[in-house]
């Protein structure tokens, strides 16, 4: 699995465009993630900081993702128009717990010794 980190302060310029943009790129992130869906959450804080949470099972459908033509589109637009800043962080996930109900529940691989 990874995760796919992005903080992101929106520039003067991001309007109606940008966030009909950025509803599109969510249809296709689904699109491409297929029967296999990937998490995506978004966060603002109350300096603006943006910060959108995405988990991809596979490396495939990244690389898919990342070479997506929309996507390269969207990207050189945010980069000239809608952000004034910007940082991506890709990261591979080695382990992961989780707790549901009080059901402990442990994924990916076992603890390292």
């Amino acid at each position: 699995m990874y995760v796919i980190l992005f903080k992101s302060r929106l520039s003067e310029r991001a309007g109606e465009d940008y966030y009909a943009t950025e509803e599109r790129m969510l249809e296709r992130v689904r699109a491409i993630a297929g029967d296999d869906p990937v998490e995506v959450k978004h966060y603002t804080g109350e300096d603006g900081e943006r910060l959108a949470v995405l988990m991809w099972r596979d490396e495939e459908t990244l690389d898919n993702w990342r070479c997506d033509p929309e996507h390269l589109v969207a990207q050189q637009l945010g980069r000239k128009h809608w952000y004034s800043s910007y940082e991506l962080t890709v990261a591979e996930v080695i382990r992961t717990s989780a707790n549901d109900n009080g059901v402990p529940a442990v994924a990916a691989e076992e603890p390292r010794q």
